[in-house]
């Protein structure tokens, strides 16, 4: 449930106040009540108001000076401030837009004008909360994408270093000319999923449809993980749809959905598991790709929002989880016209299916 706007209300007046509280009564709103300047500033301290309705001529410290005060605090400058005055001189009105004030509003009060400018504020307020969510989000973005891409790197480094050592076995040079090139395609797989997004989400990706066998698709990624899965003493199964099963679609792209799908089974599947590719035709309505692995499975609150960016599942130790995988695996699905969820596994695990249309 969404959060009520708050408005603070800076009036010396209490029957000022039970005017405005009068007049947005049906909003909805939150009101919260200051009798002067100084007690504003304090209410300031303990609440976070939307909205501000400021009256100008007060005793002591003025409406100007409040106003002032506010907008020089970088923990309060952003919160829109309507000066409510009485007066009409436009000398006046300058004064109140120099200090930082975002709009105002003459006395007597018209209510139909109150209830527009508020919401007129709150506007800019919610855009101004949501920039700042979008700024928060990239900055932690940035930090999960340098975060996943050391570790790479470190390996990269040390391989380096130890290749270099001149009494370092020639029979064990190849083992680590493997692990840096490993590594360099996991680097070059975590960018070209990042600019992947960035074209899809922009509306730039331009796919490139054509006729393709599913099963021979899926048993290529399939061929292309069993030494992984070996290593982990995990068995690679399919069970695919036993004719051929072609279908428009733009194989180099959709290949890496089913590449993350099938990564993220093995990398959260324990030793001596399965994984299970599975293929099937759902005649004119379309087809699907089913990985089901014996992990630790989805809980039902995470499989609303695990398709989005920077979220990820259950938390593993040593186990990349940038929360990109599956955000780009339903972008692309979307991008073909199809879906993708996510289902428990019994009696452990989870199984992924995407429904692909027949177009």
């Amino acid at each position: 449930m969404d959060k009520q706007p708050c408005i603070l209300v800076v009036d010396d007046e209490p029957d000022n106040f039970d005017v405005i509280e009068t007049l947005l009564f049906r909003e909805g709103y939150d009101l919260n009540y200051a009798a002067n300047g100084q007690r504003a500033i304090e209410r300031l301290k303990i609440i976070q108001p939307d909205v501000i309705l400021l009256d100008v001529m007060m005793p002591d410290l003025d409406g100007i000076e409040v106003c002032k005060r506010i907008k020089s605090n970088s923990q309060w400058q952003h919160i829109p401030i309507i000066m409510v005055t009485a007066l009409t001189a436009k000398e006046d009105l300058v004064r109140c837009m120099s200090a930082g004030a975002d709009d105002f509003i003459s006395k007597p009060v018209n209510g139909l004008e109150l209830r527009a400018r508020v919401n007129s504020m709150l506007r800019i307020k919610q855009q101004h909360d949501k920039l700042q969510t979008l700024l928060q989000l990239r900055e932690d973005m940035v930090k999960m994408v340098l975060h996943d891409m050391r570790n790479p790197l470190t390996s990269i480094l040390l391989a380096t270093e130890i290749l270099q050592l001149p009494d370092f076995p020639i029979h064990k040079q190849q083992n680590k000319i493997d692990q840096i090139i490993a590594s360099v395609q996991h680097l070059q797989s975590l960018i070209d999923d990042l600019l992947l997004m960035a074209k899809l989400e922009s509306g730039k990706m331009m796919l490139n449809f054509g006729e393709i066998d599913l099963n021979q698709l899926c048993l290529s990624v399939l061929n292309n993980f069993a030494a992984i899965a070996s290593q982990k003493h995990i068995q690679l199964i399919s069970h695919l749809f036993p004719l051929d099963l072609y279908i428009n679609l733009d194989a180099l792209i959709f290949r890496r959905v089913i590449d993350n799908l099938l990564s993220n089974a093995i990398k959260f599947s324990p030793k001596n598991s399965q994984v299970i590719l599975r293929t099937d035709n759902l005649g004119a309505e379309g087809v699907i790709v089913q990985i089901t692995d014996s992990g630790s499975g989805v809980s039902e609150n995470l499989k609303q929002v695990i398709f989005e960016k920077y979220e990820v599942g259950t938390l593993m130790p040593e186990v990349s989880q940038l929360g990109l995988g599956l955000a780009f695996c339903k972008m692309v699905v979307e991008a073909h016209g199809g879906k993708i969820n996510v289902e428990n596994n019994q009696p452990k695990g989870a199984v992924f299916t995407v429904f692909l249309p027949k177009v």
